[in-house]
């Protein structure tokens, strides 16, 4: 039986190019920077309330990854699409690449959706987007540039009954050249609290991004969450932005050694 796109004319792309032929080696990855949900799928049924928590995004994580972009003048791609519809930052055979309840949410259009809807979402939604970062990645490794990968993203201040006192969480997996650095120079911030692999940790299990982009590849990555309390405002998300791009270029000013692997996207 033919099947329908899932998206239409009139929905968003899947993501967004910000200063495409930025000179930074820095490429800045935003996976649950959007909340679009295809029109198709009606809101997967859940009432405005929901959509604009951050069950269904990383708040603030598209103005602090423009902001960054242009302090750094660096490439940045945004995902366009909630994590509600599919996880960009999971991999697709993860239990919550398609979650049917968050939090006290549940989401009935995607309880019982058959392989060919699971599949459609990630065919749809979750490769092009990994392809086009792969894609800037080939054409640096191509032409001889180096690249370092950081992924943004944002946590909530209280999940649940559990406050998270953390301001910024350094997270990494097998990998922490980069995230070392950071956290060090986070912590010379006086009253900045770091989180080292809070509130989250990097596994293969639950991310996708970071392993598929910078771990596999030998590149220098770290993931970077900011709490949403302090992206609230433009100000909020300039301030954030001028600290992770001054303690990124200290961080990056002494250089990596090359770890030579190229593993292309195969998704």
């Amino acid at each position: 039986m033919h099947q329908e796109p899932l998206l239409a004319a009139a929905d968003p792309a899947v993501f967004q190019i910000v200063r495409p032929a930025g000179r930074s080696d820095v490429l800045l990855t935003a996976d649950h920077a959007g909340r679009a949900i295809p029109t198709r799928l009606a809101g997967l049924g859940l009432n405005a309330q929901v959509l604009d928590t951050h069950v269904a995004w990383d708040l603030g994580v598209d103005g602090l990854g423009r902001q960054l972009s242009a302090r750094l003048d660096a490439f940045l791609i945004l995902h366009n699409y909630s994590r509600l519809v599919v996880d960009a930052n999971r991999p697709p055979d993860a239990p919550d690449s398609i979650v049917s309840h968050s939090e006290s949410a549940a989401i009935d259009a995607n309880a019982n959706l058959s392989p060919a809807e699971r599949l459609q979402r990630l065919e749809e939604l979750f490769h092009p987007y990994h392809r086009r970062i792969a894609s800037e990645l080939d054409a640096r490794c191509e032409r001889q540039q180096p690249s370092v990968l950081v992924t943004l993203h944002s946590f909530t201040p209280v999940l649940g009954a559990e406050v998270r006192p953390w301001h910024v969480g350094v997270l990494y997996g097998r990998d922490g050249r980069l995230a070392r650095r950071m956290r060090q120079g986070l912590e010379r911030e006086r009253g900045l609290l770091v989180g080292d692999n809070e509130p989250y940790a990097v596994s293969e299990a639950s991310d996708y991004t970071l392993v598929a982009h910078g771990e596999q590849r030998r590149l220098p990555h770290v993931e970077l969450e900011i709490r949403q309390d302090l992206l609230a405002t433009e100000s909020g998300q300039q301030e954030w932005a001028e600290r992770l791009a001054g303690v990124l270029e200290d961080a990056l000013a002494e250089g990596f050694p090359p770890l030579h692997a190229r593993p292309r996207y195969l998704g």
